[in-house]
């Protein structure tokens, strides 16, 4: 210990004994990204990419967004929200297309893709039945990298976006057919579901994917009597496996099919197809034998539909009646539940562009992440995706060929 005043004195004045600042190492951060936040033009298309607490997440991050004016009011978000989270709120929609980065929902139109400048990330839905020619050679002439949210896959393998929009549509599908059964103006006056000494409502569901399995969920959780079928037996297991209940199941066969039909209130069509065409297993003699006043939902109708019947409606005019029976066939049934649907996009992008910054960029991330990479189309204008070379004659080449050392 110091004792003598002068010496004190002296290491005061020199400052020796004044606390010192501990210094510590700061993280660099490894990638700035610029992302852009278009708003949807596709008809009644009504989700955004990233909800305000996304935005706020990814600029608290260190990165730069910018959303165009009104993108956010279809799901009920205001342009205030997004400036609030710290967004930049663009008028013109050509300085949204000028980022590095540009995330939406529906896939790019040819006007979309002339303003962007080129060498750029695009994020969006593939939709392989609808996906012009023209529009991949496009993005391929101005040397973008294109990746279908639809084709990434998590960490254990699965399509995250497409298992989460099918739990969506499926539970959707089903509070819309009691919505129709118990109209007011037009329904049979039937509560979907059940109660104490009345019959319940019988509900039959065609397909035992994520779609079906949600459908089942929601229609036996309001106490209806529920019928699957489908062609997998995998499937079909599965479903009774994760539901935890011995639901009624069948293989797809025409006579006992047509005998669940004719007896339901409720037919939900939720088959899907890797070729994007699904199968119609629903004939017309099926449908006419229905009760009156039964509802058919059609999940599939993107697809084609599964029902003879079908055909596409939208939501402004969303049911038609066909031999007595309302049928129900909107594409996009996400953007009924929009607010819904942003979040659950939202919940999965960002923390897909949070590694995308940690890593350094677009394609680092493309190297490092096996399930991201199988959503890549396009890698710098050249086209990696084999199934739409074949369908559209395009010269293509595997991505881990433009990747070495992976």
């Amino acid at each position: 210990m110091i004792t003598n005043p002068e010496i004190l004195q002296s290491l005061l004045h020199k400052g020796s004994l004044s606390p010192k600042e501990e210094m510590l190492e700061v993280k660099k951060k490894k990638g700035e990204l610029f992302i852009g936040i278009p708003k949807e033009i596709s008809f009644q298309e009504r989700r955004v990419a990233l909800v305000p607490e996304a935005v706020s997440l990814l600029i608290a991050n260190g990165h730069r967004v910018r959303i165009e004016h009104d993108a956010g009011t279809g799901a009920n978000f205001s342009d205030h929200d997004y400036s609030e989270a710290g967004g930049e709120i663009c008028h013109d929609p050509k300085l949204i297309y000028e980022c590095n980065i540009i995330l939406k929902v529906a896939p790019p139109t040819e006007e979309e893709i002339a303003m962007m400048p080129g060498n750029q990330t695009f994020i969006s839905a593939l939709q392989l039945a609808t996906q012009p020619k023209q529009i991949l050679q496009n993005l391929m002439a101005k040397k973008i990298t294109a990746i279908a949210w639809d084709y990434i896959r998590d960490e254990e393998g699965l399509f995250s976006v497409v298992r989460t929009l099918g739990e969506i549509a499926g539970t959707t599908s089903i509070l819309i057919a009691g919505e129709l059964l118990s109209s007011f103006s037009t329904g049979k006056g039937i509560m979907l579901g059940g109660v104490a000494g009345v019959q319940p409502t019988e509900v039959v569901i065609i397909g035992a994917g994520t779609v079906g399995e949600f459908a089942t969920r929601s229609a036996l959780g309001l106490g209806a009597s529920v019928k699957v079928f489908d062609n997998s037996l995998l499937r079909l297991r599965r479903l009774q496996n994760d539901i935890g209940s011995r639901v009624f199941t069948s293989i797809i066969q025409p006579k006992v099919l047509a005998k669940a039909i004719r007896r339901a209130d409720i037919v939900i069509g939720a088959l899907r197809s890797p070729t994007g065409q699904s199968t119609c297993v629903v004939t017309e003699e099926m449908i006419r034998s229905m009760k009156e006043g039964s509802v058919v939902v059609d999940v599939s109708i993107d697809q084609g539909g599964c029902f003879e019947t079908s055909r596409v409606t939208n939501h402004n005019e969303p049911t038609f009646n066909k031999h007595g029976v309302v049928h129900y066939c909107v594409p996009n049934i996400a953007s009924r539940v929009s607010r819904t649907a942003s979040f659950a996009l939202s919940n999965i992008f960002s923390p897909i562009i949070l590694e995308m910054g940690d890593k350094g960029g677009v394609s680092e991330l493309i190297r490092s992440q096996k399930g991201f990479r199988n959503g890549v189309y396009i890698y710098r204008g050249i086209l990696t995706n084999e199934v739409l070379g074949r369908v559209f004659d395009l010269k293509y080449k595997n991505i881990e060929l433009l990747l070495p050392g992976i």
